[in-house]
């Protein structure tokens, strides 16, 4: 059984947890907000699959 990386698990989770939130922004009428949070689960996904890319080499 393979050790679990922390640290990426912990981004993946706040990437589900910044679209999560897209949600609740939506539900706020905030347009700022779903703004924001798209933004920034894009942001956390594009650097998991940089590290994910340095890391394989």
């Amino acid at each position: 059984m393979k050790k679990i990386n922390f640290p990426m698990l912990l981004l993946a989770i706040l990437v589900v947890l910044m679209f999560c939130l897209v949600g609740v922004a939506i539900a706020y009428e905030s347009v700022l907000l779903i703004i924001l949070f798209i933004l920034l689960g894009f942001a956390l996904m594009g650097y998991g699959i940089f590290l994910k890319r340095k890391s394989d080499y």
